[in-house]
């Protein structure tokens, strides 16, 4: 299909590219001792203050999540297909719920598929997911409603493996999900049936590795949920009190563990098993999902690989159709910025570092992993650093700057994007030092982009996807910080629910725009950019920020 962009009746005159700058977790805070953000010496981002920018919310029904309590996320504001009337109904969580509320889910034929195999062979249903209410990843909420529906179909065995969380939730509020998981696999074990916890780890070491950055996750998860192989605890509580205590660390890197009874664990999955990814996010999901359903599989020794009946919650990869089986239909984002760009000749550049290079790619392109064309369009994957990011919170900035800088000077793009990853992947260990420092070094590397950008006679929009460096710490209602039991401030290591800037840096204005005062979100960035590109936005797309001088 031929999408056409409409070209403005005056465009801007410039002679150089529109840059995107996405500052990952870099939001506006309270301004206190936990705000990273503010704490920080950042004299580049000052001076954008002191010119044109505004606020834009980037959480809760902004940005198409079901409530105005659950956060944003990368994913929804780098799919870069702005929210329309009916948009909720295209994000991930909200398409789950919604299934699950209105009972498809479970009538649909891939749950009834499961069932039937599970009735048939008498295998174990096996339940493999992040435990958490994030709603980023996975809900668990989800996982409650499956196990309550395998029990109405009567079936008698299920076995959880859990990934904790500690990252999209509070650092520590894993045994408060696994106590809420085991009273109702309590619940539910009666009349013959047995439901239980069998495997788990952080989500930082076990399955739900990224982009290829590091496949030893994957397989770590795999020796514990499918093989059965790992340290053995009595209990999931037990795994996690344990490891807290010999480690000193949070939920999100807590080793792999398995369940043992009798000196055997008591969930390795076998022939005649079926197993379900309840994540619905596909960045972290892809990879356990070949492992299961990949022949040619070279990336570690699986061992062994039994025949499992596999299902993801959500189809992860459209092009690629991983997994091959999925419990509800994939959110349709279409006619996304670049697709429309793509057709309309503009040349367009993409790059970040491993950690975030799909969510100027994959997510970007509406949950695509190829381009929309190989001529016009060029991506760069800066390689990540495999070590925890508070011992390298200034990650690949550098790096993803030079390529940048690079690409601006090569004058053969109209429009590029990068993301720094840095506010946001050293805002998730809770270090706050670590967290100063990497919004640092961002602030640095934008002080050399944006003279390059004045250097070419372009336009840089600087603004951030979601919060995350804003709050290192808890809040109480009151404002005050909250306490661990120590009596220390407790880190916040999830996403915030603060607002983002966007900062406009055009050194030739001449006041042919100003801003729209309304109450905005992540959605108005799309029209922008097209109409600083020079095209009217399409009808569909949420309204430009910008007003316009009269000719």
């Amino acid at each position: 299909m031929t999408l056409a962009l409409t070209p403005l009746g005056t465009p801007l005159e410039r002679k150089g590219p529109l840059l995107l700058i996405i500052m990952d977790g870099v939001a506006i805070g309270e301004a206190n001792e936990g705000d990273a953000v503010h704490l920080a010496r950042t004299p580049t981002l000052d001076k954008l203050q002191g010119g044109m920018w505004r606020s834009l919310r980037a959480h809760g029904t902004a940005v198409g999540m079901p409530g105005d309590g659950d956060m944003g996320n990368g994913e929804l504001f780098n799919n870069s297909r702005p929210l329309c009337k009916d948009s909720t109904s295209t994000e991930g969580a909200t398409l789950v719920a919604n299934a699950i509320e209105s009972g498809e889910l479970f009538n649909n034929a891939p749950w009834q598929d499961v069932i039937k195999h599970c009735q048939s062979t008498g295998g174990a249903l096996h339940l493999l997911g992040l435990l958490s209410d994030g709603n980023v990843h996975s809900h668990e909420r989800h996982l409650h409603a499956l196990l309550r529906q395998a029990a109405a179909a009567g079936l008698p065995k299920a076995r959880v493996h859990i990934l904790l969380d500690g990252r999209d939730a509070e650092e520590r509020s894993a045994l408060v999900h696994v106590e809420r998981l085991e009273a109702l696999l309590s619940e539910l074990s009666v009349d013959g049936r047995e439901y239980r916890i069998a495997s788990g780890g952080g989500r930082m070491l076990v399955t739900m590795d990224r982009y290829e950055a590091e496949w030893k996750m994957v397989e770590r998860g795999w020796q514990s949920h499918v093989l059965g192989q790992g340290r053995s605890f009595a209990s999931a509580a037990e795994a996690i009190q344990t490891y807290r205590e010999e480690l000193g660390v949070n939920d999100q890197y807590l080793p792999a563990f398995v369940i043992h009874e009798d000196n055997e664990p008591v969930g390795a999955m076998q022939d005649g098993d079926a197993c379900v990814l309840f994540n619905f996010r596909g960045d972290r999901a892809i990879e356990i999902c070949r492992a299961f359903e990949e022949e040619d599989f070279p990336y570690f020794d699986r061992q062994r690989v039994p025949r499992v009946h596999f299902a993801g919650m959500m189809e992860y990869d459209g092009d690629n159709h991983i997994p091959a089986r999925f419990l509800v239909p994939p959110p349709q984002i279409d006619n996304t910025v670049s697709e429309y760009l793509a057709d309309a000749g503009v040349r367009q550049w993409a790059c970040s570092e491993t950690q975030k290079y799909g969510h100027v790619t994959y997510f970007w392109n509406g949950n695509r992993p190829g381009k929309f064309s190989e001529e016009l369009e060029t991506y760069v994957e800066i390689p990540s650093d495999l070590v925890p990011c508070e011992q390298r919170p200034w990650m690949k900035a550098a790096e993803i700057t030079d390529a940048l800088i690079e690409a601006l000077r090569s004058e053969q793009y109209q429009f590029l994007r990068v993301n720094y990853p840095n506010g946001d992947m050293v805002g998730h260990t809770g270090d706050l030092e670590a967290a100063i420092l990497s919004v640092e070094v961002v602030d640095l590397c934008l002080a050399r982009v944006l003279k390059v950008v004045e250097e070419v006679g372009g336009i840089a929009l600087v603004t951030a996807d979601h919060g995350n460096s804003d709050q290192m710490y808890g809040l109480n209602k009151d404002g005050s910080f909250k306490k661990d039991s120590n009596g220390q401030r407790a880190p916040l290591t999830s996403h915030t629910l603060n607002p983002v800037p966007l900062y406009f840096f055009d050194p030739d204005f001449n006041g042919e725009y100003g801003l729209q005062e309304e109450e905005a979100g992540l959605s108005n960035v799309a029209a922008t950019m097209l109409q600083l590109l020079g095209y009217e936005p399409p009808e569909d797309y949420d309204a430009s920020l910008l007003t316009w001088k009269e000719a």
